[in-house]
């Protein structure tokens, strides 16, 4: 769950309280990683999940009785999946189960409101008797461990990354279902198209659509508008209607060394013309070696948008992750003064 804070607060405001569910170890195989989340109402109804089966039902039951205790306490319960709920993963999972009622309405708020803007790590000292203390945002990069790390009695969370900044030229009928694909995704998408009638009326929050009459010039920084978000990491896609206007974005993109890829939707045809004409323009083995063209994951053959837009999506994630490291820490250490039931 990438934003279970506004959740909460949702929660919250309809109920009163309400509770978080989150994977905090796990040993051997599970139905999910660890730092997955749901939050849970007191009716029973949720947000998120922890991976379904047996050990999310149960879940469900403990985050429901937390929620109607409304103490604002953070407990621990253990599960052996095999013996103890006769799944066959086969492995050990701890879970964290957090209770919220509105004496922490005005953090929650903040913190939902801080996740709306992209990543976010937190830090929360837990007592004893497992009272959660309130929690201090902090730079996302200082939360560079697993996604949830309980050591003694400090709790460091890290509830996003960044999304990935995407630049994606075109918005034609790929370019329309890939935005859809990469809504629920960690991806901050500028759309940019020369039409000014090629968007569609509304688009997903985390998509700007951007007409211009010259797409190359966002990327050459004669104009400002989009150069900025063309930082270091960031993906560039490009799909319009003009394969001349194609090759223009490509070679503007990659005389930018800070842009992680450039992809072009294309035959395997166009990708040896376009790759040729780049060299030609005086592109290097360096710059090369971060073009792809065609672009998505190989295997699925439908020529349908929807079935293109999701094979470049799940090569977006593969190249996101590939990309982002963190310190695994290999012992995984409980809060001391906690007891996993």
């Amino acid at each position: 769950m990438r934003d279970p804070w506004s959740a909460v607060a949702a929660l919250l405001e309809r109920h009163g309280t309400c509770a978080m569910v989150s994977v905090l170890a796990l040993e051997g195989s599970g139905p999910r990683e660890t730092g997955a989340r749901m939050v849970v109402a007191p009716d029973g109804s949720f947000h998120g999940t922890i991976g379904g089966g047996t050990l999310e039902f149960e879940a469900i039951a403990l985050a429901r009785k937390c929620a109607l205790a409304s103490d604002d306490r953070l407990v621990l319960h253990g599960f052996s999946l095999g013996p103890d709920l006769g799944q066959c993963c086969g492995g050990r999972v701890t879970l964290a189960v957090e209770s919220f009622s509105t004496v922490r309405r005005d953090e929650v708020e903040r913190l939902a409101a801080t996740a709306l803007s992209g990543g976010i790590a937190t830090r929360a000292r837990i007592a004893a008797d497992g009272t959660v203390g309130p929690r201090e945002i902090l730079p996302v990069e200082d939360a560079c461990g697993p996604a949830l790390d309980l050591s003694g009695s400090l709790l460091v969370e890290r509830f996003e990354m960044p999304a990935t900044s995407l630049l994606l030229f075109g918005a034609g009928h790929v370019g329309r279902a890939l935005v859809l694909a990469l809504a629920p995704l960690p991806f901050k998408v500028s759309w940019v198209d020369s039409r000014p009638d090629a968007f569609p009326g509304h688009a997903p929050r985390n998509v700007v659509s951007i007409h211009h009459t010259d797409p190359p010039s966002l990327l050459t920084g004669a104009s400002g508008q989009v150069s900025a978000l063309a930082t270091d990491g960031a993906e560039v896609l490009i799909m319009t209607h003009d394969h001349g206007l194609d090759l223009a974005i490509a070679d503007a993109a990659l005389h930018r060394a800070g842009i992680r890829g450039v992809g072009m939707i294309g035959s395997r045809t166009k990708a040896a013309r376009m790759r040729s004409r780049l060299r030609s323009a005086g592109h290097g083995e360096e710059a090369m070696a971060r073009f792809r063209c065609p672009i998505g994951v190989s295997g699925i053959t439908s020529k349908e948008p929807p079935a293109i837009a999701l094979a470049v999506a799940s090569e977006l994630m593969i190249r996101r992750e590939a990309a982002t490291t963190f310190h695994n820490k290999e012992d995984g250490r409980l809060a001391g003064g906690l007891r996993v039931v």
